[in-house]
């Protein structure tokens, strides 16, 4: 009798102690969804919310597919670590929450043109202490005049495999603009996360990746000027210009099997005693009219000799881009 009396004692204990559980989870869960519910209240009042975040990161523009990697930076320090982050995809639309992204950190992938992010950093009674300024992101798949859509085709041309039929002549319009040299970013050491990256997907370490583009990107040109037909080097305090017309393209076939397409200008006979060089040569991983946003570039006397030089690569890119800029395209590539 006392047996079956200790058995109805532990069955009875078993079932209070499993209802507490499930109250228990029951109330984390409601908890949970309370602040979740107090966030996303709080998107309806973030006008009042101060502004003392900034977004870092942002690329000057993405391809389709790119990844977007953010970071927020307080303008004074919070003893909160609450994070989320928000998107708007246009006007008409409202703030969404970004799921599992609740750290400074912030990583996506470009799908939307125009798309606006935000982040907002929480206090330890889920009210919103301070925000950011939205960002927006710039999807522009380099269209002109063709559909260049960061498809497996165009990467296919990028990485220099193409037909001889796909090839045309090109203006020097498409490279017109304010270019920098990248070469005083490796020697400050601003692109060491790029090295680092082609470490992590490549067969050499970064520190081989690094002296490998020490040699590609050396250069006393850190800036030039293309301007309708005429460049203008600046080498430190000196400037020379001289004005190029068209002389054709020439078809490289490297090493590895891949191609490259060297489009060439010549400078006018009459300009033929001033310091720039007799021809200038341009590789940009295009092989059509486009608008470039960097290339790499090769000068000199000899057209010939040129089209031989493989390892020594000047690079170029527009100079209102800074350093993060430019190790996210590159990182991108």
């Amino acid at each position: 009798m006392k047996s079956s009396s200790f058995k109805w004692v532990g069955a009875i204990a078993l079932v209070v102690i499993m209802a507490a559980c499930q109250d228990a989870t029951t109330t984390e869960e409601e908890q949970g969804e309370s602040s979740s519910e107090n966030h996303e209240n709080e998107l309806d009042h973030d006008q009042n919310v101060e502004e003392g975040i900034v977004i870092q990161g942002l690329a000057d523009h993405y391809h389709t597919g790119d990844a977007i990697q953010l970071t927020a930076e307080l303008d004074e320090e919070a003893e909160y670590d609450h994070w989320h982050w928000y998107i708007k995809n246009d006007e008409e639309s409202e703030w969404e929450t970004v799921p599992n992204q609740e750290s400074t950190n912030f990583s996506s992938e470009a799908t939307v043109d125009g798309q606006e992010i935000k982040v907002i950093l929480f206090d330890d009674e889920h009210e919103a202490y301070v925000q950011s300024v939205p960002v927006q992101i710039s999807i522009d798949d380099h269209e002109h005049g063709h559909s260049h859509a960061h498809d497996e085709e165009s990467q296919k041309i990028y990485e220099g495999y193409f037909e001889d039929d796909q090839i045309e002549d090109r203006t020097l319009t498409d490279w017109t603009g304010d270019w920098q040299s990248v070469y005083p970013y490796l020697q400050s050491g601003e692109l060491d996360e790029v090295f680092a990256h082609k470490a992590e997907h490549g067969d050499m370490t970064e520190e081989e990746y690094k002296d490998y583009y020490e040699i590609g990107y050396e250069t006393d040109v850190d800036r030039i000027v293309i301007d309708d037909h005429t460049f203008t080097f600046f080498k430190g305090d000196e400037e020379h210009s001289g004005e190029y017309s068209y002389d054709g393209y020439e078809v490289l076939t490297y090493e590895k099997g891949n191609r490259g397409v060297r489009y060439i200008f010549k400078l006018a006979e009459d300009e033929e005693t001033n310091e720039m060089p007799q021809y200038i040569q341009f590789s940009d991983h295009s092989i059509f009219p486009t608008e470039a946003f960097h290339f790499h570039l090769y000068w000199g006397d000899d057209r010939e000799a040129l089209l031989d030089e493989v390892t020594n690569w000047p690079t170029y890119y527009p100079s209102e881009m800074d350093a993060d800029e430019i190790t996210h395209e590159m990182i991108a590539h």
